[in-house]
């Protein structure tokens, strides 16, 4: 089992991960949504297409921008079609 975790708690956790250029995408039903805060941040992957972000918040601490996702990707990434991965600290493990 792959969990995701950040100041104590797990994110998400999955052993149904995608693993897309050495990171782990976990499902959609595998993340526990409420340390998820949308962020009005956006970029650009040339073969993935648009890529989200959210704002992963714990006991009041914020760690911006630490988690994305493809809302629509192109179709050689659609494996990972709302699948959330991590960095910025978040641990994977």
């Amino acid at each position: 089992m792959i969990k995701a975790t950040w100041k104590g708690q797990v994110l998400a956790e999955s052993d149904r991960t995608q693993v897309v250029e050495g990171n782990h995408y976990f499902p959609p039903d595998s993340v526990r949504l409420e340390y998820f805060k949308d962020s009005d941040t956006t970029t650009f992957c040339g073969w993935k297409g648009d890529c989200r972000y959210y704002h992963v918040v714990v006991d009041g601490n914020t760690n911006p921008d630490a988690a994305w996702y493809y809302p629509d990707p192109y179709p050689k990434a659609a494996q990972i079609k709302g699948h959330v991965a991590f960095w910025k600290g978040v641990q994977i493990q």
